[in-house]
């Protein structure tokens, strides 16, 4: 069943029921099949048809909504980019799918309204694409994954069923639409008569507003999000009793942002969903409270293995529903992601003594416990805007940061006086490969160059520059000096946890990088 049947079976289901929520904008299933055939009208009075590629580049506008289901309804792939890469690696992607119209402000969706319906592709196999996401990796150009409608659909009812959400449930459609996370939590919505609440630009405090005055039941963010929402000032005084579903996903939880979550929400279901853009759910693990971090045991249409068994890289079967065929032309990131019918994550996991899934690393990452050795605890990195405190920013892969993640690491570099950092959430530490990842990243065409080095001593350390030496001469391979123009070494005192560290303003470039050193627990969940 193609994807325009689905939003057509939805709007003769529950023609009244709201399905899309906007600044100054409602629309029922009813308007919101009615809106996106008469914008499919508008792309094909512009030569778009089944198979064609429609860039957006977007926010989470109720635009972006219509937009998509437009693509839906008359079988045009719908190609999400992220209005925050750099300007040459968006140009790569327009030009390497080769779309026919590209969409880079709400009013021109508006515009692509036509007075009459488009009687949509309603026989179109499922077989077909639907979207094309972009993922980058470590090194080259992004990789364009098509997913037909038949991915999309599955991966959209295995979600209703592992998020336990329910019909008419309302979710918090602030996770982009260009991320995987995003666009399934939509389809989630759409599949069972629920309501997707639009967020364009995430404000923490924005956020419970719209929980409490939408009566928001299903959150599922990053890690970062959530930590923002439970650390709000405002948190208090806002209404979340509403909010029965809670999942996340993108890198583990620590044990501490479980336990404050959990007191939060107290929510009937806490999911981590372990997926990727390529194929949606590797695995699921429904009680976080219970295993902060854990990823849990194989998904509804998953089968997963290690290899090798004991500790080793996570490879999910192509046979899953939710699986794409392969690569926008190109068959050499096929070679090396798809061998013998199984996908190649790049994560490195153990089983436990329940059989129960932890991903540790990214395969080929230098020993996460590098630090530990020379420190009996892990460097953390922590950013946060001036007078707002620091908050972590989750660092689980190297590929993760140069994919969805980056785009929010590129959009806190912005800002002036920010701190700017990566952390691995899940031990506490930090890989010698996160930092050559860091060291290489491209903010908005501009070469990183880290401007001042703060490195603060764990409490009570051996000597009061022992450590951050030992340290510095592990960065600094790492790190080349023509990226970095300053460092010093502050005590722990002069840096408490979570307290704001002075920045740097040393030159035009407006962003700094800050490290501490933080205790690991023993279990390494930090």
């Amino acid at each position: 069943m193609n994807l325009a049947l689905g939003l057509l079976y939805a709007a003769e289901r529950n023609p009244g029921a709201e399905a899309l929520v906007g600044e100054g904008s409602r629309l029922t299933y009813a308007g919101l099949r009615e809106r996106a055939a008469r914008i499919a009208a508008g792309l094909a009075d512009r030569g778009v048809g089944p198979g064609d590629r429609v860039a957006c580049v977007l926010a989470n506008d109720p635009e972006t909504v219509e937009l998509y289901w437009a693509c839906q309804w008359l079988g045009a792939v719908f190609v999400p980019l992220s209005f925050r890469v750099a300007k040459d690696d968006l140009d790569y992607c327009i030009a390497d799918c080769g779309a026919a119209v590209v969409v880079r402000e709400p009013a021109e969706v508006r515009e692509l309204v036509a007075a009459d319906e488009h009687p949509g592709a309603l026989d179109l196999e499922d077989a077909a694409p639907s979207i094309q996401l972009y993922t980058s990796g470590t090194t080259g150009r992004p990789k364009g994954v098509p997913r037909s409608h038949a991915a999309e659909r599955a991966s959209a009812l295995s979600q209703v069923v592992q998020h336990g959400l329910e019909p008419g449930h309302r979710t918090l459609g602030v996770m982009p639409l260009y991320h995987t996370m995003g666009v399934h939590s939509m389809l989630a919505a759409a599949a069972v008569g629920g309501c997707f609440v639009t967020q364009p630009t995430w404000e923490a405090e924005a956020a419970l507003e719209l929980v409490a005055r939408e009566r928001i039941t299903a959150l599922y963010l990053a890690p970062t999000l959530f930590y923002d929402l439970v650390h709000h000032p405002r948190l208090a005084d806002a209404d979340t009793s509403s909010v029965r579903a809670i999942a996340y996903a993108g890198a583990p939880m620590t044990s501490a942002l479980v336990e404050k979550v959990a007191d939060t929400f107290a929510p009937e279901i806490f999911v981590n969903h372990y997926g990727s853009t390529e194929i949606y759910t590797f695995s699921v693990q429904r009680d976080q409270r219970a295993k902060p971090g854990c990823a849990g045991r194989a998904a509804l249409n998953a089968r997963i293995r290690l290899d090798p068994p004991d500790e080793g890289e996570v490879l999910c079967h192509m046979s899953s529903d939710e699986a794409f065929a392969g690569y926008w032309n190109r068959p050499d990131a096929d070679e090396k992601a798809i061998r013998d019918g199984w996908y190649h994550t790049g994560d490195v996991g153990r089983l436990d003594e329940d059989g129960d899934l932890w991903v540790v690393g990214a395969a080929g990452d230098a020993p996460r416990s590098m630090w530990e050795a020379d420190l009996s605890g892990g460097l953390a990195l922590v950013f946060g805007a001036e007078g707002k405190g620091l908050r972590p920013l989750v660092r689980r892969t190297c590929d993760e940061l140069v994919g969805f993640h980056a785009a929010m690491f590129r959009q806190v570099v912005r800002g002036v006086g920010e701190h700017v950092c990566l952390a691995n959430e899940h031990t506490g530490q930090i890989g010698v490969g996160d930092m050559r990842v860091l060291a290489g990243l491209r903010f908005a065409e501009r070469t990183p160059v880290i401007h001042n080095l703060v490195i603060s001593n764990v409490p009570g350390p051996p000597s009061s520059s022992a450590a951050p030496r030992t340290i510095w001469e592990r960065i600094t391979p790492e790190f080349p000096r023509a990226f970095i123009s300053a460092a010093r070494v502050v005590s722990w005192a002069s840096a408490p946890r979570f307290s704001a560290i002075e920045a740097s303003s040393a030159s035009s470039i407006p962003w700094t990088v800050s490290a501490r050193f933080v205790p690991v627990s023993p279990s390494g969940t930090g």
